[in-house]
C-alpha cells in the first residue's frame, strides 16, 4: 500500500523468523490452502527493488524500537499477538494443557514449536476450551481423515502423530449458548461436513432468551450459525460405526479447575466432569509489549488513534508518538481475518500519508535519517545473519520441491537450524 501511495517511499520489512507471511504460513490450517494464496501478492510487493525483506532480525534484541526510530521516518509495528490469554483457574499449567496457538504454530511447522510433542495416542477424547474459528480449526484437524491432510502443507511431525492418533472424540467447550458462539457459518459447516463424523448437540441447549432472538435479529451471521447448529441437533446420524469419530459441543459450560489423575487431566466443569490427556485452551490471542512502546496491558494492545500510537504525558494526556504506527492485532486486538488486516493497514497508511503531507515525518535538523543503510550497518556491527527475500526464495524452492516428491504443495522445513543452512544451499 505504501509502495503505491507514494512513489518516492522504501520500506523495509523485519521479521524474527527467517520467513515472511507471518499469520499465513503459521496460523492459517493447511486444508484451507485458498486462504494462502495471497502469499503471491505479498511476494510481488516484495520483488519491487524498494523493498527489502530482513528475516531473522528480532524487535527487542537484535535491534531497539529506539534505533528503528531513529534511522527511519516512518516505524509500522505490526508484529500480532504471539502469546496467550489465561483461564485463571488452579491447575492450568498441568502437562497436557497447550493454547490453541501452540497446538497450530505445532501442526503448520513453526520453528519454535517443532520440538513440541501433545500426546494423541493415549486417550481418545481431547477437549478444546472455546468455539470460535481457531477453535473449529484444532478440531478439524484432529477429527480429518488422514488421508486429506496428507495432500497439504501440514507440518511432518505433526502429520505423523495424527496418523498415530487415537482420538475419536473432541468436545468443544463454550461458556455461553450457541446464539453467542464466535464461529464463522463457512467454518461451522466446515467441520459438521466431515465424514462419517457423529455430531452431538443437546438440543436443550438450543433454547432462546429473548436477549437472544434479538442478537438473532440484527445479526444475519449469527441466524446462520445458529441455524446450522439447530440442523446439526436435529439431524439423523449414523452411529454404530466402529471407531467412529464424534464431536461433542458443550454449551454453558466453563472448567472452574483442572485436577492431575492417574488417567489422565481432569477437569471439573460445573457438573460435568471429563477425564482426558489433552485440552487445548482456545481463549484468545495476546499482543506483547517491547521496551519503548507504550502497551495497554489490560486489553493487550497498543493505544493508539487511527494507526498513530499513543504515549500519556506526565499529566495523563494522550499524545502522539511522531513517526510510530501500528497496524493489524497488535493495533485493534486479535479479531478478524486476513481481509480485515486489510482495512485495518490501509487505514494506518492514510495517517502516515497525512502526517507527511503536513511535515511532520520531516526531522527538524532538515538531514536526512539513514533508513536501510543504517539498518545494514547496525546489523553489521552487531554481526547479525540477516535472511533477505532471496534466502527465504531458497527456503520455498526447497520446500516445493521435497513436497513434490510427496505428492503434497510443500513439506515445510520447521527448525531453526535448517532454515538457517537452506539459506546457504
Amino acid at each position: 500500500m505504501m509502495l503505491k501511495a507514494h512513489d518516492g517511499a522504501e520500506v523495509d520489512i523485519l521479521d524474527r523468523l527467517p520467513t515472511p507471511f507471518g499469520l499465513v504460513r503459521s496460523g492459517v490450517a493447511p486444508d484451507h490452502p485458498e486462504t494462502k494464496i495471497v502469499v503471491n501478492q505479498f511476494s510481488r510487493v516484495a520483488a519491487n527493488e524498494r523493498c527489502s525483506f530482513f528475516g531473522n532480525v528480532n524487535l527487542g534484541t537484535t535491534v531497539s524500537l529506539s534505533d528503528l526510530c531513529e534511522m527511519y521516518d516512518a516505524v509500522v509495528l505490526a508484529y500480532g499477538a504471539e502469546s496467550d490469554r489465561y483461564l485463571g483457574v488452579p491447575g492450568e499449567d498441568l502437562g497436557g494443557i497447550y493454547s490453541a496457538r501452540e497446538f497450530v504454530w505445532w501442526y503448520n511447522g513453526h520453528p519454535d514449536y517443532s520440538n513440541m510433542s501433545p500426546d494423541l495416542k493415549n486417550t481418545d477424547t481431547a477437549v478444546v476450551l472455546g468455539q470460535g474459528n481457531v477453535a473449529l480449526d484444532v478440531a478439524r484437524i484432529l477429527l480429518r481423515p488422514i488421508n486429506e491432510l496428507e495432500t497439504t502443507d501440514i507440518a511432518e511431525h505433526a502429520l505423523t502423530s495424527l496418523r498415530e492418533s487415537t482420538i475419536r472424540k473432541v468436545y468443544l467447550v463454550g461458556r455461553r449458548g450457541p446464539v453467542q458462539a464466535a464461529c464463522t457459518a463457512k467454518e461451522l459447516r466446515e467441520i459438521l461436513g466431515i465424514k462419517d463424523l457423529h455430531v452431538h448437540i443437546q438440543k436443550a441447549d438450543l433454547g432462546t432468551s429473548l436477549a437472544d432472538e434479538e442478537e438473532l435479529k440484527k445479526s444475519r451471521i449469527k441466524r446462520r450459525v445458529y441455524e446450522l447448529f439447530s440442523k446439526a441437533a436435529t439431524s439423523h446420524q449414523q452411529h454404530d460405526i466402529v471407531g467412529q469419530r464424534e464431536l461433542h459441543f458443550m454449551f454453558f459450560r466453563k472448567p472452574d479447575r483442572f485436577l492431575p489423575s492417574e488417567s489422565g487431566n481432569t477437569v471439573f466443569n460445573y457438573n460435568i466432569l471429563l477425564v482426558f490427556r489433552l485440552v487445548l485452551k482456545s481463549i484468545g490471542y495476546k499482543s506483547v509489549p517491547v521496551d519503548g512502546l507504550p502497551f495497554d496491558e489490560y486489553r493487550g494492545l497498543v493505544p493508539n488513534t487511527k494507526g498513530r500510537i499513543l504515549r500519556l504525558d506526565q499529566a495523563e494526556h494522550a499524545i502522539v508518538e511522531q513517526g510510530l504506527y501500528v497496524a493489524g492485532w497488535l493495533k485493534r486486538g486479535p479479531t478478524g481475518i486476513i481481509a480485515t488486516n486489510l482495512y485495518c493497514a490501509e487505514e494506518t497508511v492514510a495517517s502516515i500519508l497525512e502526517d507527511f503531507k503536513n511535515g511532520l515525518l520531516t526531522p527538524s535538523s532538515g538531514s536526512h535519517k539513514p533508513g536501510r543503510q543504517g539498518l545494514l550497518q547496525v546489523l553489521e556491527n552487531k554481526n547479525v545473519r540477516f535472511v533477505p527475500f532471496s534466502g527465504w526464495e531458497k527456503i520455498d524452492m526447497k520446500e516445493r520441491m521435497e513436497g513434490e516428491l510427496r505428492n503434497k504443495p510443500r513439506k515445510k522445513i520447521t527448525t531453526w537450524e535448517e532454515l538457517l543452512l537452506a539459506v546457504d544451499g
